[in-house]
């Protein structure tokens, strides 16, 4: 996998890889575009099957950014994977409410409960 522009990823106990997005607002159809080759690419270019998608950093979001995440959810799910997200800020799970996502997510409040949820 390139070197990723919008994403950091660390591994944590050597099999959850915790992402971390570069851009506080994710808006841009480019951009967009480049997140879900670099999404999809942990799935299926590194092989990782336990992704936490930490959202601190995360200002604003588009429905075409969660357009991605659905995506990369179906593909972490073939992969026989487990897909966390942490840290959202409350304007942003507002619209993970609206549109029922957050019954297909799992969200926790923070990165210490996310991953003790990898660990269960």
């Amino acid at each position: 996998m390139a070197d990723p522009q919008r994403i950091s990823c660390d591994m944590i106990d050597d099999d959850v890889a915790v992402v971390q997005f570069k851009d506080r607002k994710i808006l841009d159809e480019g951009a967009i575009q480049d997140l879900g080759r670099e999404l999809f690419g942990l799935v299926e270019e590194a092989k990782h099957k336990k992704i936490l998608l930490d959202f601190t950093n995360v200002e604003f979001l588009s429905s075409a950014a969660l357009g991605k995440l659905i995506s990369m959810h179906k593909k972490v799910e073939q992969a026989e994977g487990k897909l966390e997200m942490c840290s959202i800020r409350p304007e942003i799970y507002d619209v993970f409410k609206i549109t029922r996502l957050n019954e297909k997510f799992d969200i926790y409040d923070d990165r210490d409960t996310a991953l003790g949820a990898f660990r269960a």
